[in-house]
């Protein structure tokens, strides 16, 4: 039951993907335990948009997350490069407007939720062909959805290394339990600690992912991204309230598909041997009518062998959907509608750093504890939300 806002989060633990990983030789080798990398973030944000309450109210939520990332190596007589990955991640939040569905009660148990979310992956990679394969299954379960997920990875690499393209499809299949405000319920049907049944909502999703890299020189990288992703089934938010010009109540009602065309750009330029600008375009754009530019900026310094300080930036401009609409301002003719301030019209930034360090001798001395990063961001976005996230990564080989 997470505000869609906290896909913050998961953006801002994928900035310690960037841990640099050993190059294995080409002779054969039993599995070893490459990598390990942990990660752990505490979220918090307030405003006063919540759409539980129709668009109106706290929206005062926390979130603590925690990732475990085990990478396995093995290379076989032909010299491909098999890796094997398993992830574990939990996440337990609270929410003080979820905890509105059924404000009859003290404490719903909607106004708090873990999520748990296990992976797998398998990728065989060719060092002489330069091609790659891989495969991924995944799941995510909590109080009021469980997920499943299926993917497939295939790239190209050229000989040189300069030029790769890759090819990403995944699929997920999600099932939604369908908890309504408690005004709306049918009748007899009883709260969220009730013995009766929820009804089943379905949602699947299916993306396509196709990147282009290319090594342009000694000092600028520069990628090109571009996804194609269509969901169906029920994407409404139905435990979200909607209230009209007339004084009525519904809730959140969507059409029941969605087609999102995302566009992208990376570039990565060394400006000497201890600064990196790295930069990041995306376009979005979708059928029901939410347009998004995305600007992003980090200046890694390495102030010593040893250390470095990572500042950074992201602007967002969002033109919103095409049904939504603020608190009592749909007309009751609407055939959809929402005042999920997530989807309305805004800008936002996201500023902060993260400190890196990497001792020739491990951290703390410990030789497999190879680093250990701090990250702290500020959110703010015009419509009057605002958060702060703090993450510790750590990696051992």
């Amino acid at each position: 039951m997470k505000k869609l806002s906290l896909a913050i989060i998961a953006a801002f633990m994928n900035l310690f993907g960037a841990f640099a990983q050993t190059e294995g030789d080409y002779k054969e080798r039993s599995l070893s335990l490459e990598e390990v990398n942990f990660v752990t973030s505490y979220y918090s944000q307030d405003g006063n948009n919540a759409a539980v309450t129709g668009g109106v109210g706290s929206e005062q939520l926390t979130d603590f997350a925690n990732q475990l990332d085990l990478r396995i190596l093995k290379v076989d007589k032909k010299g491909r490069q098999h890796t094997f990955t398993g992830s574990i991640g939990i996440d337990h939040y609270t929410s003080a407007s979820s905890d509105k569905i059924d404000p009859t009660t003290i404490s719903s148990a909607s106004s708090a939720d873990t999520r748990v979310y296990p992976k797998l992956g398998w990728t065989v990679n060719n060092p002489n062909t330069g091609w790659s394969t891989g495969l991924n299954i995944s799941s995510s379960t909590e109080f009021d959805y469980t997920s499943f997920g299926l993917g497939l990875h295939v790239a190209k690499a050229s000989l040189d290394k300069n030029r790769e393209l890759s090819l990403n499809l995944q699929a997920y299949f999600d099932t939604w339990r369908s908890i309504q405000p408690i005004e709306l319920r049918p009748p007899g049907q009883k709260g969220e600690d009730g013995d009766d049944a929820y009804t089943p909502e379905p949602r699947n999703s299916y993306s396509a992912s196709l990147t282009y890299a290319q090594v342009v020189n000694k000092r600028l990288q520069v990628a090109l991204m571009v996804d194609g992703i269509y969901q169906q089934g029920q994407l409404a938010t139905v435990f979200h309230r909607v209230y009209f010009n007339d004084g009525s109540l519904r809730s959140e009602t969507l059409p029941g598909t969605r087609f999102k065309v995302p566009i992208g750009v990376r570039l990565s330029y060394f400006i000497g041997n201890y600064v990196i600008l790295r930069g990041h375009y995306r376009f979005y754009n979708d059928n029901w009518g939410l347009t998004a530019h995305t600007m992003n900026i980090e200046l890694p310094v390495k102030l010593s062998p040893f250390l470095t300080l990572s500042p950074y930036y992201r602007f967002n401009s969002q033109s919103g959907l095409k049904y939504f609409a603020p608190y009592g301002q749909h007309a009751p003719t609407d055939a959809f509608f929402t005042s999920d301030y997530d989807l309305s019209d805004f800008t936002s930034q996201f500023v902060g750093a993260g400190v890196r360090v990497h001792p020739e001798n491990g951290v703390f001395g410990m030789k497999n504890f190879s680093a250990l990063e701090i990250r702290y961001g500020h959110y703010m976005r015009s419509t009057g939300l605002s958060s702060n996230i703090i993450t510790l990564g750590m990696n051992f080989k």
